[in-house]
């Protein structure tokens, strides 16, 4: 069977990591919910999404080591075609009243901040990434509704940067805490160990405060520093998990696993078209009307449907059709330069 040409460039532990916060975001948006009671998947995978976003930007500006000068603006310009593509479509997406706060303008928008910390040391990186966990709850954010009276920038700003569904400020930690691991080279077993312990140990951190410390919370969306601290950690942890488990190192039994998680990492592969079609389904369900999801049917019925549409597209056809188109208009890009 033909190797499509991008497979072999790709970490699986990445891609199983984006097919499991696309199913966690499936969960949080499907199951019906009897109380105000928190599951797991709530929050917790879209700051699992964005955590990868800053990996896969590292990754697509050197992995471990940032590209030297004189080959770094060619990618940046291509940062800035998806940043650009992922606004427009966030915004799209957003009319259909899905019922879902959709995340892809927020995230566009947290792509255009990290791009000048693209290729900074990983000690400026995480220094920058503590200005922003304690500086930006000095800004308000995520203390109050958006302001939807206020004038047109204001507005802009509060809703994007600071009280919005993922307040761009409060979010940058998980993308720049991404670049972080990207440029600690994954396939090093020490790396994935200190994932590992160093995520383990801010989950238990963000969440232990909560616990026993008054006053302090860290719910899901609360844009809390412990639910950064401790939502983070933990898709520190899991990437680091993935990425040991899956490493050739491994053996027989690492090839067992990413066979197992094959139609996962199918689905994180080509997360773009996953998610956009998931926010279609459920504006077609929701007919324009109040949002009644068939709850557990619905969800199966979309796992199933994704991990067979997924895996196939993936085993024969490479890209998701977003991904090439996306991947398309970066080339077009690029020729419209040289010609």
């Amino acid at each position: 069977m033909q190797i499509r040409p991008d497979s072999s460039e790709r970490v699986v532990a990445i891609d199983v990591a984006r097919g499991l916060a696309i199913i966690g975001m499936f969960v949080a948006h499907a199951v019906p919910r009897g109380s105000d009671a928190e599951l797991l998947v709530d929050g917790r995978s879209s700051i699992l999404f964005a955590t990868l976003a800053g990996v896969s930007l590292g990754i697509l500006t050197g992995s471990q080591r940032a590209l030297p000068r004189g080959q770094r603006s060619e990618r940046v310009i291509g940062i800035l075609v998806r940043a650009l593509f992922l606004f427009l479509l966030g915004v799209l997406l957003s009319s259909l009243h899905s019922g879902v706060a959709v995340i892809l303008h927020f995230y566009a928008l947290m792509f255009l901040l990290l791009i000048p910390m693209l290729f900074l040391p990983r000690w400026l990186l995480g220094l920058i990434g503590v200005i922003f966990l304690v500086g930006t709850p000095l800004l308000g954010a995520a203390q109050g509704e958006v302001d939807a009276g206020a004038p047109p920038i204001s507005s802009f700003v509060d809703y994007f940067f600071l009280n919005g569904a993922y307040p761009v400020l409060i979010w940058m930690p998980f993308l720049i805490a991404g670049l972080i691991i990207a440029r600690s080279n994954l396939a090093r077993p020490k790396t994935q160990v200190a994932l590992v312990g160093v995520g383990a140990s801010a989950t238990i951190a963000g969440y232990g405060a909560a616990i026993v410390v008054p006053g302090i919370s860290a719910d899901a969306h609360s844009g809390s520093i412990a639910e950064v601290i401790g939502s983070g950690g933990f898709a520190v942890l899991l990437i680091g998990a993935l990425l040991w488990l899956t490493a050739v190192e491994r053996g027989a039994l690492a090839r067992t696993r990413r066979g197992i998680f094959w139609p996962i990492a199918a689905t994180g592969s080509m997360a773009l078209t996953v998610y956009t079609v998931q926010i279609i389904a459920l504006a077609v369900i929701a007919g324009g009307t109040e949002i009644d999801y068939p709850g557990w049917p619905l969800l199966v019925g979309m796992l199933l449907l994704t991990f067979l549409g997924a895996g196939l597209w993936r085993q024969f056809l490479g890209k998701g059709p977003l991904e090439r188109l996306l991947a398309l208009l970066t080339r077009a890009r690029r020729k419209n330069e040289l010609s």
